[in-house]
């Protein structure tokens, strides 16, 4: 299997963890919560979260920083990462957990989130040692969310790693437009302008005591501006967490994987989630080795097995529910603009 190949099979699936919105119309900046407010209660029934975490491997066998894998837009944990990151995983006896998002993680964002603080509470319970949460396109920025409202997840948080994360929004034109046309949530909420990304990023947007990798592509067709590393917009910068922002041109300048390629086969975006993950801080670029460059795909993935090709395809339904307006696939509700933030996350609080 060539890696040309592939990048082709992503390419079809160009917009499989898309962001894409037309903004709307600038708001007023409201005042958004204090950093160390206590989070709110979690408003999804207790089974539903217990129900979406799925978890392989023994906490005491080793001790291997566990990680939590978090999906992107459009797509299940299994459908990103079934037939990669969690075969990689098992097969250096990790520790892992997968959480399931509603609706193909293409809902309201601001529920995920109550998923991800249940799945880092449960994680950390039972490892009692703090993990790692790894995540694709929305589900390298999400974690965030979690981290910023409720505080007490922060401690139980080593590694933050993201890979291609739509931390800061994209500024793709796309045809979702407020009033005319209908769209799953986590689309309005994704674009550059969205009050969710205004209120993510508020404040903070990394914490002391915890490393963030964040790993993006100059290919990404989906999450833009990744053109640069000065004008990432998966890059971050403010609060007091250790931070490497990389590309994986800057490790290899050939390095040909796009958005659905860097977070499912790059073996470059791997040697960096590998290195965040053994090391103490963030990824270094000077650590991976020259010979990454030379490798066709990641660990994990299986060239050879039809298990990797029909993992790509059940994804398909989610991706076009996500590209294409008043086109829903999987369930997932449709609104026409982007949906209210919840009371929490303002000053005045509920």
């Amino acid at each position: 299997m060539r890696r040309s190949l592939l990048s082709s099979l992503a390419l079809t699936l160009v917009l499989a963890t898309a962001v894409l919105v037309r903004p709307a119309g600038a708001a007023t900046s409201p005042s958004f919560a204090p950093l160390n407010r206590p989070g709110p209660k979690l408003t999804v029934p207790a089974s539903a979260l217990a129900a979406a975490l799925h978890c392989s491997g023994s906490y005491t066998a080793n001790s291997l920083e566990p990680v939590l894998l978090n999906p992107a837009t459009g797509v299940t944990a299994a459908q990103n990462y079934s037939w990669n990151y969690e075969r990689a995983f098992t097969a250096q006896h990790r520790p892992w957990c997968a959480v399931t998002m509603p609706y193909n993680t293409l809902g309201d964002i601001q529920t995920a989130a109550e998923y991800l603080v249940h799945a880092i509470r449960t994680m950390h319970a039972a490892a009692h040692r703090r993990i790692a949460i790894l995540g694709h396109s929305q589900g390298g920025m999400s974690m965030r969310w979690a981290l910023r409202f409720w505080p007490d997840t922060r401690p139980m948080v080593d590694d933050v790693i993201g890979m291609a994360g739509s931390n800061h929004g994209t500024t793709v034109p796309a045809p979702c437009i407020v009033g005319l046309t209908s769209c799953p949530p986590a689309d309005w909420q994704q674009g550059a302008t969205a009050n969710f990304v205004k209120a993510l990023n508020s404040g903070a947007e990394t914490f002391a005591g915890i490393s963030y990798t964040e790993i993006f592509t100059h290919l990404d067709e989906v999450v833009q501006p990744n053109s640069t590393d000065a004008t990432s917009s998966s890059a971050l910068h403010t609060g007091g967490g250790a931070i490497t922002n990389v590309s994986t041109q800057d490790v290899c300048p050939l390095d040909v994987y796009e958005h659905l390629g860097i977070g499912t086969v790059d073996p470059v975006a791997y040697a960096l989630v590998m290195d965040a993950l053994n090391h103490s801080g963030p990824a270094k670029r000077s650590r991976i080795a020259a010979s990454t460059c030379f490798q066709l795909y990641q660990p994990g993935v299986d060239p050879l097995s039809a298990t990797t090709y029909l993992g790509v395809l059940a994804a398909a339904p989610g991706l076009i529910s996500v590209a294409t307006p008043d086109v829903n696939l999987v369930g997932a509700p449709e609104v026409r603009s982007e949906p209210p933030l919840r009371c929490y996350v303002y000053a005045i609080g509920c």
